[in-house]
């Protein structure tokens, strides 16, 4: 039985730390496979920069030296009232039916999921295996007692508290090449010129 832990974000773009993130998950985590899924632009709460093959396009690059990661384009194709995660990890779970699967996530996240604030947020928690990555200022063993929804289903969340508050982000980033800014190193050399070729990110 293999270990895959599922990595959604909306990699616009994918940068180092993304591919650092997974990197160290996976092997804290004894993870066979992680999985980048980038998010549907339909959702509502999204608003993407760039369109879905420049983001996909951008991903492949990032991790075609990697034998541990692949990509995913299950939550693009998805209409947004059916772009939510208790979906994701269902069909995920119905694609490799032998296998143990979690869903990488920061701790905002929990935050949020833990306020009641995700769809179907409550099945997500019961029926699925989470690996939560620190983020500064929160302290989740605090986030997961003060909500129901958490606390009752504890034993589902792996908590990795230690050595992952790097932050790079992709907004960062996007504000750097719209400034004309140099983020060169802070995402993978092919992407960085595949930004450049199709002049990505850039203010009009």
């Amino acid at each position: 039985m293999a270990r895959i832990g599922i990595y959604g974000s909306s990699f616009d773009p994918i940068t180092n730390v993304h591919l650092w993130t997974a990197s160290t998950v996976g092997r804290r985590c004894r993870l066979d496979k992680v999985v980048f899924l980038p998010c549907s632009h339909k959702r509502r709460d999204k608003e993407m920069n760039v369109a879905d093959s420049h983001r996909w396009n951008m991903i492949l690059l990032a991790i075609e030296n990697n034998e541990n990661f692949e990509a995913d384009d299950y939550e693009m194709k998805q209409e947004a009232w059916n772009a939510n995660t208790y979906e994701t990890m269902k069909h995920f779970k119905e694609k490799y039916p032998n296998d143990e699967v979690f869903f990488i996530m920061g701790a905002d996240l929990l935050v949020d999921i833990g306020a009641g604030k995700w769809q179907r947020g409550e099945d997500l928690v019961k029926e699925n295996k989470f690996i939560v990555m620190a983020r500064d200022g929160i302290d989740m063993l605090k986030v997961i007692s003060k909500s129901p929804i958490l606390r009752n289903n504890d034993e589902g969340f792996h908590l990795i508290d230690k050595g992952l508050a790097m932050e790079i982000s992709s907004s960062y980033i996007r504000d750097e090449f719209a400034m004309g800014g140099e983020p060169r190193y802070l995402l993978p050399d092919n992407c960085y010129q595949y930004i450049i070729d199709n002049l990505l990110y850039q203010r009009e």
